[in-house]
């Protein structure tokens, strides 16, 4: 089992910057891919950016040369570093692992969800 914990989100001014944090804990050594997704009021979840361990990282184009994702495995914990931000990114940002079971296959596992509001 992989469960995440997020942490870091609040209000913050158009422009502005913020980080969301995310330790994850249980099977880290089965985790395949890291990443964050958000959830605007009345949209669909959609992804902001995913880190796979083969070293690709892919970033939405809203976000992109704006937002990184980072991770510190000594702590088991990525991050989210939102700069620049604008009102269009407020949203539930949600920490997201898939990890593969012993069993084969892949499991998803998300954060409870952190709520970013982006205004001034």
């Amino acid at each position: 089992q992989v469960q995440l914990v997020e942490s870091g989100g609040g209000l913050v001014q158009p422009g502005g910057s913020l980080r969301l944090s995310c330790a994850a804990s249980g099977s880290i050594d089965r985790i395949v891919a890291w990443g964050w997704y958000r959830q605007a009021p009345g949209k669909q979840r959609e992804l902001v950016a995913v880190d796979r361990n083969a070293g690709s990282t892919r970033y939405a184009d809203s976000v992109k040369d704006r937002f990184a994702i980072s991770r510190d495995n000594a702590k088991n914990t990525q991050y989210l570093q939102m700069n620049n931000m604008k009102p269009e990114d407020t949203a539930v940002y949600y920490c997201y692992a898939a990890w593969a079971p012993p069993g084969g296959g892949y499991l998803e596992v998300w954060g409870q969800g952190t709520l970013v509001t982006v205004s001034p």
